[in-house]
């Protein structure tokens, strides 16, 4: 492979890197639970997890700064996941799930800058889009986490659930069903923060679905006048 040729390809990996990031979510998100309920290894759903935040780190790494401020976001987190194979510790967990909390919003922050500052809509400005929206969504699960921990008894849960009481999953499922408004009723929250960080991620879903649609409606159609 000659030099002109890997300066390509590094540079389509890089102009798609929101893409990498959405396949790195998604994996999280639908891959992860399914093999790890499938053979029974808890390792598979942190495996997951970790591709996400250095796919997070690489989507985001248009600066140096930047990156070095997700590097230190993300590190507690990675070591508070890894570090459970050693050594059980609910404090490690709980400034690890902070650090998630600020991470993720970190990254949001600097990939909604970034739609905003396009004017044409690419594969990469539409994956952007999504990966905030998914992001957003387990940014809050780490926030209901947070609060489960601070205030034990927030959420009640149907009794199929239980078994998923001590898993991360168990928030990510609440708050994907929060941020769609889909309510299904089977977890609830119970105390008056829960209540109102849940409705709080409601609202926000619904306003950044209009928000972003308008905006992405706006770039396409001043696209379709400059090219009249």
């Amino acid at each position: 492979m000659n030099k002109r040729s890997y300066t390509k390809i590094v540079k389509t990996c890089f102009r798609e890197r929101f893409l990498f990031l959405l396949i790195s979510i998604i994996g999280f998100l639908l891959l992860g639970p399914i093999f790890e309920e499938f053979i029974k290894i808890r390792i598979i759903m942190d495996i997951f997890l970790t591709i996400t935040l250095i796919s997070g780190i690489y989507a985001i790494s248009k600066r140096k700064s930047i990156v070095i401020v997700a590097a230190f976001l993300t590190l507690p987190l990675f070591m508070s996941t890894w570090s459970n194979y050693f050594v059980e510790n609910s404090s490690i967990n709980f400034i690890g799930n902070c650090f998630g909390i600020l991470f993720a919003a970190f990254t949001l922050i600097v990939i909604f800058s970034f739609i905003f500052r396009e004017n044409e809509v690419t594969l990469n400005v539409i994956c952007a889009a999504i990966v905030v929206y998914l992001l957003a969504a387990i940014m809050w699960a780490f926030i209901f986490t947070v609060l489960e921990n601070i205030q034990p008894g927030s959420f009640t849960l149907a009794e199929g659930h239980m078994k998923f009481k001590d898993s991360r999953f168990l928030f990510i499922y609440y708050s994907f069903v929060t941020i769609t408004t889909l309510g299904y009723g089977d977890i609830y929250p119970l105390t008056s923060k829960a209540c109102s960080l849940s409705f709080l991620e409601a609202v926000f879903g619904q306003m950044y679905l209009a928000v972003i649609i308008a905006r992405l409606v706006g770039i396409q159609i001043t696209q379709s006048i400059g090219k009249k």
